[in-house]
């Protein structure tokens, strides 16, 4: 299963389901690591495939985190989650959080 670090307020913010994409820059590195999970056709996410991944709130053994049901798309995403106008990015559609664990000690 794909685990990916993700920054505290975005984070949060999934939780609370403010936030319904995260976003990964369009580099050799993320194509990789997607094509192994989610379907893909000429290079590009198909976007119709669902699939579960794991986003962690730090790199830490106990660190928080959420699994999620999500798709994969090309696109821009929203300035307001931390995308920058007019780039496109891998984006993952949150569908929605399957499991949760906040309080690792």
């Amino acid at each position: 299963m794909l685990t990916l670090p993700i920054k505290k307020k975005w984070f949060d913010m999934i939780l609370l389901g403010e936030k319904t994409e995260e976003y990964r820059e369009i580099k050799p590195y993320w194509t990789t690591r997607f094509t192994k999970v989610f379907e893909f056709h000429d290079g590009m996410p198909t976007g119709v495939d669902t699939q579960e991944i794991i986003l962690r709130n730090g790199y830490g053994a106990n660190a928080p985190y959420i699994k999620v049901l999500c798709t994969l798309q090309v696109k821009t995403g929203n300035p307001e989650w931390g995308a920058e106008p007019n780039i496109l990015y891998y984006v993952l559609k949150i569908q929605k959080i399957t499991k949760m664990l906040l309080n690792v000690t």
